[in-house]
């Protein structure tokens, strides 16, 4: 068992949800780590992430804590495979590893729904405003650093490809931001009407008009696991994106974005509102 220095989101959530079954099953640390043959301070790393196991063993291990959920353990299997060639690895070292651990997630994601309040969502933004925000917040990057990351916001549009359900809603404030000056956010907002009739794309707004909306204050994704108990709710702070999946603050973002849904705008009246944005710049 190699030690991980820097556990990746999602080898550390597959350490949580194990020790959440340990938990669950009343099995204390030292009992698990004399099933599995190592010692109660393997079972500690390996509940943070920093250790992994083979597939043989994770499967006896969650056996011995009688999770009889097949699909769970097929996705905890899955999440605990070794993976070589993604392309987020190729900006390690260059993107923040936050940034590396969300393109992942959102690679594994059965779906997503996003909201943002004063920002385009990242894989709808275009090129220009990327390069343009960028510059506004880190205006002492090297061009090339800015690029590669250009060019990273840029290939996580794949999931947008991917036949991914990715579920967007965004505040009017969002629109009407001139990230770059008026002609980088006309462009930006063409590019938001024309990127909305993709198959696996809903886009829709909450006007400044919303009755009985009372906002909320950063951006976030809700990104649905292979299983419902490996849902992830990615948020923006001012340190970067923060992850959280336990299951009582889950069901407080679910409970959120379901209010966030009866304030949007329907689809083709919130691309009829930002059509009437786009021709007043």
């Amino acid at each position: 068992m190699t030690s991980r220095p820097n556990p990746t989101a999602r080898q550390a959530r597959l350490g949580a949800e194990l020790r959440k079954l340990r938990e669950a099953a009343g099995v204390p640390n030292r009992q698990a780590a004399a099933q599995l043959g190592v010692s109660p301070t393997q079972i500690s790393h390996l509940e943070s992430g920093r250790i992994g196991l083979s597939e043989e063993r994770l499967r006896r291990m969650v056996e011995f804590y009688d999770c009889d959920d097949t699909a769970l353990l097929d996705a905890l299997v899955k999440m605990s495979l070794p993976r070589f060639g993604s392309w987020w690895e190729e900006y390690r070292g260059v993107m923040p590893p936050q940034a590396l651990d969300l393109a992942e997630l959102e690679h594994d994601a059965s779906y997503v729904r996003a909201f943002e309040v004063v920002h385009i969502p990242g894989v709808l933004q275009t090129e220009e405003h990327v390069r343009a925000a960028s510059v506004f917040f880190e205006p002492n990057l090297s061009e090339e650093v800015r690029e590669a990351r250009v060019s990273f916001r840029m290939r996580r549009r794949q999931v947008l490809d991917s036949g991914t359900p990715y579920d967007v809603v965004i505040h009017e404030a969002a629109l009407r931001m001139r990230v770059g000056g008026s002609e980088i956010t006309r462009a930006q907002l063409e590019h938001l009407l024309q990127g909305s009739g993709g198959k696996s794309l809903t886009l829709r707004v909450i006007p400044f008009t919303a009755e009985g909306f009372a906002g909320a204050g950063y951006a976030m994704q809700y990104v649905g696991g292979v299983v419902p108990q490996l849902d992830t709710v990615q948020i923006d702070t001012t340190h970067g994106a923060e992850f959280i999946d336990a299951t009582a603050r889950l069901n407080r973002y679910r409970t959120l974005f379901e209010s966030i849904d009866k304030a949007a705008l329907p689809h083709d009246d919130s691309l009829d509102l930002i059509r009437r944005i786009a021709q007043e710049l």
